[in-house]
């Protein structure tokens, strides 16, 4: 078995809480891939967004994804990482792949702050745009499906254990 696993997912699926929260129980190392970027451009994912667009922060994100060399990890990613084959491909083989799924008047009440959150969409897309569009892209990718919907986070990762009989 592949010793990290990958949370994909929506803005507002949970991934980053989740992350830390199964980190914990599998005392392994935690990674927010959106972290990385801000730290690695010292800018905030919307700063890059207002001075450039969707598809540059996009590229960036495949750029720190194909960097992660870990072992035993919990790896959140930004929901848009499911837009580079070749992150996908390169996270797929070094982790298992989860993808939380969360149904989108969850998602909707989740997102308050749509337009500022750093969400990596072009200029007219709306969320529904958006979790249509991706929703084909989790279930290509993701090896297992955990339906988040009416679950806690502590629930969702005790699930994820569970699944993969960790």
């Amino acid at each position: 078995m592949k010793s990290n696993l990958t949370l994909i997912g929506m803005p507002g699926a949970g991934k980053s809480t989740i992350g830390i929260i199964l980190a914990k129980i599998l005392s392994s190392g935690f990674l927010d891939t959106d972290i990385l970027i801000q730290i690695n451009q010292q800018k905030s994912l919307q700063q890059i967004l207002d001075e450039s667009d969707h598809l540059n922060l996009r590229r960036i994100e495949e750029e720190e994804i194909l960097k992660i060399n870990v072992d035993n990890h919990v790896i959140a990613t930004g929901g848009s990482a499911v837009y580079s084959k070749k992150a996908m491909q390169h996270l797929r083989a070094i982790s298992t792949i989860i993808f939380l799924e969360v149904d989108y008047a969850e998602i909707t009440r989740r997102i308050r702050n749509f337009d500022s959150r750093g969400i990596a969409r072009s200029k007219d897309q709306t969320l529904r745009d958006l979790y249509n569009e991706r929703q084909v892209l989790y279930n290509k990718y993701g090896e297992l499906t955990i339906n988040c919907n009416g679950l806690d986070q502590e629930e969702i990762a005790e699930l994820i254990r569970l699944n993969l009989k960790l």
